[in-house]
This record gives structure tokens, sequence and C-alpha cells, in this order.
């Protein structure tokens, strides 16, 4: 019964409704959890929404509360196809979702490609960050004419310690287009002191691998922005890697209270700066 259980919320989540509707009886109770959620749950959260009329058909219980707080019926109320339900959001919840919409339309897909590291840091401006990390400008006769191409890494034996950097509402962002270096505990620790910074590595082998670090520590790592809530979550953090699924970018912008207006700070930062040669793994 558990192999049956975890396909079905598998599907659920990431499959189709004939997929689903071929394990339902495969199963003994369709508001099984798995993974403390139940397969409707997986539906709406994968905004797989003729799977959720299928398991609603096959009596899922919508009302079930689960996950911080968020039953199905409510989680629905932050997509296109909310429920019937009495169960409402806030107006902080509200204002989420309309945050959402406005910056995942502002940054599109970008970064477009893998390879690329990020800090989204709070609170402080690029040139804060700057004197954080001791960093230095490229001199301009060295800054190559054409950065469309990332992969031809223009800054030559420098381009490991070569970031760009942008001031956007709400803090600035350091980004590497070729590197790791932009999300390195050293990076990460120096820029988060008095705030907060979510960094991300869009690992090409991997996945996108993310980290949180407050006031110089860090305070939670191993992350998969763009990817699923659990139930150790708080009922803020919830709804937010929920609004940003699949959108791992926005997702770290979100978290740090980021509220940029368009790309530019992922795919032309306004500054090139070279860090210091050090080890970036270790304080």
């Amino acid at each position: 019964m558990g192999d049956e259980l975890r396909r079905l919320h598998f599907a659920a989540g990431f499959g189709t409704a004939r997929e689903v509707a071929g394990l339902l009886d495969q199963v003994d109770d369709v508001d099984a959890v798995f993974d403390d959620r139940t397969a409707l749950w997986q539906a709406v959260n994968g905004r797989n929404f003729d799977t959720v009329e299928l398991l609603l058909a096959a009596g899922a219980d919508p009302a079930r509360q689960m996950m911080s707080g968020w039953s199905p019926a409510r989680l629905s109320l932050t997509t296109e196809h909310p429920l019937p339900t009495d169960e409402v959001l806030t107006a902080e919840e509200r204002a989420a979702v309309a945050e959402r919409d406005r910056l995942v339309a502002a940054l599109g897909r970008n970064p477009d490609v893998d390879g690329f590291s990020i800090a989204c840091v709070g609170g402080i401006d690029a040139d804060e960050a700057v004197r954080r990390l001791d960093a230095s400008a490229v001199p301009a006769d060295e800054l190559p004419d054409d950065l469309d191409d990332w992969w031809e890494e223009p800054f030559g034996d420098d381009n490991e310690l070569a970031v760009g950097i942008t001031d956007v509402p709400g803090g600035c962002v350091v980004m590497q287009p070729w590197y790791f270096n932009a999300s390195t505990p050293v990076v990460a620790g120096k820029l988060s002191v008095g705030t907060v910074v979510y960094s991300m590595y869009a690992n090409p082998k991997s996945g996108n691998q993310g980290r949180i670090d407050r006031d110089g520590a860090v305070v939670d790592w191993d992350l998969h922005p763009g990817g699923p809530p659990n139930a150790a979550n708080s009922t803020a953090d919830v709804l937010l890697i929920h609004l940003y699924a699949r959108q791992a970018v926005a997702c770290c912008c979100a978290y740090a209270g980021l509220r940029p207006t368009d790309s530019k700070a992922f795919t032309e930062p306004d500054r090139w700066l070279l860090l210091p040669d050090r080890d970036y793994w270790h304080a």
C-alpha cells in the first residue's frame, strides 16, 4: 500500500489526471497522508486542476487541515481555480499573491541558463555590500564589449572572482553568471550581518541549491528554492514556497524582501567587481 500511495501522491503533484485515475482504485483512502499531505493538497500545490476535480469526485476532503494550517481549499485561494470554502486569506497573504504575480512577470525566466549563483541581500545597498566584501571595481578597460554569452567567461583568469552587483528596491543582488562564489558561506555570512540573505547556486548537475543566512550566521541550508514546502515550514513560509513553485530566483528575492522591477540585476549588473582571492568556503 505504501508504494501505491507514494505513486498517487507523486502523480497528483506532477503527473496527469489520467495517471491519477489509474491509481485511485489501488488505495483504500483517497485522503491518506503521505509526507504530511494528501493527494488533493499535492494537486492544488502543483496547479493540476483536472486532477483536483478528479480527487474531489473521489471523495477527497478539501477542508482537511495540514501543512501549518493550509488545507487544500485554503491553499487553492492563492491559485486561479479557488475551491468553495469558508476559509479566507489574510490581507498580508493577498498582498503576497499580488507581489508574486508582479515579481514573476518582471523577472520572466531570467537567468535562463544554469551555472549561475546569486545572493539576494535585504536591507543594504550595493555600496555597503561592496564594503563588506572588500571587493574592487573591475577596470573599465577590462570590461568586455558584449556580455550576452556568459559562458565565454570574459574576465579570463579572474572569472571565479568576478561578480556583478545591482541595487534593487529592498536591497541589492550579487550575481555570478558562471560560478558559485556569489552563494558561498563567506559571501553570504559577510552580507547578512544585521539583515537576511537568500543565496542560491543553480547547479547544472544537481539543481538549485539554496541557503539562508541571517545576521552573519546560516539559519537554513541544503534548500531547493522553487521546490515543494514541508510540514516543518511556518504558515508564512509554506505560502511563500507554494507561491514561487518552479520560480527559484523569484523565491530568493521574495524571501529577502527584494522587489526588482525587471531582470536586469540577473542579466546586466550595474557594476562588475573582483572579490579578494581567498577561501570562500571557510571563514
